[in-house]
């Protein structure tokens, strides 16, 4: 049974099913935002079930589904049957991946005026790879993002990831000793300004939690987090 778990004012989480990636085990995690007028914004969602739907509608009105890059999608089209009148949201390189759904106009830097003002963004691009939205849940000062920055744990590693595949965690700078963009996602970025500048902005943000989809996340000293684990794009 999926559990939700209220880590900040008006912000829950919910931990997922473990998922191949190309043969790598990973971790899958959302989060749930409830707005002022009792709408909740669903981020990266986890595969639902009875008992998952029956905590979220206790919550509120899914109103808002989101995906924050190309790959988290794998369980939008079931929330989208699930709770057809909620808004679909994301990237326009997730609206590419599935045509047939009625989603919203592409994220790009600034958030949807019916998000505002719990939530804020940034646009992460100039990777010929995959871009990112990155969020701002404003009451709680939670940053939340997807595959920008992952960190795994050295006990996670040893249960689900062989004895060939821990060393390629360290190489790729994905563990919670280093934090980050998988290495090779950071290659992609062959023109790092509009990320630079993304980056810049979210550590503008008054920011003292960071949620990944990833691996272990931040609850304290969110900003110096962000600011180590974004080293690598340079000034």
């Amino acid at each position: 049974m999926t559990d939700l778990e209220e880590i900040g004012a008006g912000l829950w989480l919910a931990e997922g099913a473990i998922v191949d990636f190309y043969r790598f085990p990973y971790p899958t995690r959302m989060a749930i935002a409830r707005f002022g007028n009792g709408d909740l914004w669903v981020w990266s969602p986890v595969k639902l079930d009875e008992a998952l739907k029956a905590k979220v509608d206790a919550l509120g009105h899914v109103a808002h589904l989101v995906s924050p890059n190309k790959i988290h999608h794998l369980n939008l089209p079931e929330w989208h049957a699930a709770y057809p009148d909620a808004a679909l949201w994301g990237p326009a390189s997730t609206l590419k991946r599935f045509p047939a759904l009625p989603f919203q106009a592409a994220l790009e830097d600034a958030p949807p005026e019916v998000w505002q003002p719990e939530i804020d963004q940034a646009w992460f691009r100039g990777s010929f790879a995959m871009d990112e939205v990155v969020f701002f849940h404003q009451p709680s000062q939670t940053v939340i993002l997807a595959d920008l920055i992952e960190a795994f744990s050295d006990d996670f590693l040893k249960e689900h990831w062989s004895w060939w595949q821990r060393p390629l965690a360290a190489l790729d700078g994905i563990t919670v000793h280093n934090p980050g963009a998988p290495r090779e996602w950071r290659l992609s970025f062959t023109d790092r300004m509009p990320a630079r500048a993304a980056r810049d902005k979210v550590l503008g943000w008054p920011v003292e939690r960071v949620i990944m989809a990833h691996g272990e996340w931040q609850r304290a000293n969110g900003h110096a987090f962000l600011k180590r684990a974004f080293a690598w794009l340079g000034d």
